[in-house]
């Protein structure tokens, strides 16, 4: 739960990066940072046409990092002055990260997909890819670089998956026994995002828990089978494809045609 917590605290909505920056320089230039950022300038940087620079500490031999996958990760967020903002080792561990879906800033997911598992780096995040000209208020401030130092620990395959939805348990209380079916009702707390739209649709944050049942019409498809079997207090990570989601036509203005959909889950009850 503590988790769940950080994130509705810390992580405002972002729009996803509309632009697909192409790498432009092999060496990082950190004169051109902010002052006390300290990057190591050697041949293993780069540096990115939107001013996002990594330095690899350490380069890992795992897979490649795309779009949809769950990694582990081990992390680090400063400002440029030093002051550490966040961190993994406050939440006891490894945090469970779904890569491009905005669960941080843009910066984060346009970093992800330049790293493999095994990978430790060293990123540099202009504000604008950061928390841009709001900043948070009594933790960064507006137009703030952040420093962002992260290692890719493993990346997880699904628990479950059920015609095409992928099913990740962050969390399970296995004290409860009571399913969630086509008998009984389920109340959840969620985060939905697209990779166009991240968490567009947050419960935590208007603290109005979404209860639905099976036969409820109006629910994508890929949801109900993911939830099918829940239990109260169970975490979960859920990746809907676009077949078992809003499939071509999308969702008004906050799902485009054939985009996948994200839902970060916390099962409140089952009755």
């Amino acid at each position: 739960m503590k988790k769940i917590v950080f994130l509705g605290a810390v992580m405002a909505s972002v729009l996803a990066c509309k632009q697909d920056p192409t790498q432009v320089d092999k060496k990082l230039d950190v004169q051109k940072a902010e002052p006390q950022y300290q990057a190591a300038a050697t041949s293993d940087s780069a540096v990115y046409s939107n001013g996002l620079k990594i330095h690899w500490l350490h380069r890992g031999k795992g897979d490649s990092l795309e779009t949809g996958d769950l990694v582990e990760i081990e992390y680090k967020v400063f400002l440029s002055d030093g002051k550490l903002i966040e961190g993994s080792h406050k939440l006891g561990g490894t945090f469970p990260f779904m890569v491009g879906f905005g669960m941080q800033t843009k910066g984060w997911d346009f970093a992800m997909t330049k790293l493999a598992v095994g990978d430790e780096v060293e990123v540099y995040i202009p504000a604008e890819l950061a928390r841009g000209e709001k900043g948070i208020e009594g933790l960064i401030p507006p137009n703030s670089a952040n420093i962002l130092y992260l290692k890719i620990v493993e990346k997880r395959n699904a628990d479950k998956v059920i015609d095409g939805t992928k099913l990740y348990y962050i969390a399970q209380n296995r004290k409860n026994k009571t399913v969630f079916n086509d008998t009984n009702s389920i109340t959840f707390h969620t985060m939905i995002s697209t990779p166009s739209n991240p968490m567009y649709f947050n419960t935590f944050r208007s603290n109005q828990p979404f209860t639905m049942k099976m036969k409820d019409a109006g629910v994508v498809p890929g949801l109900k089978k993911a939830l099918n079997n829940a239990k109260k207090a169970d975490r979960l990570y859920v990746v809907i494809p676009p077949g078992e989601g809003y499939g071509n036509k999308g969702y008004q203005d906050l799902v485009k045609p054939n985009e996948p959909l994200f839902y970060n889950i916390y099962v409140m009850d089952v009755f």
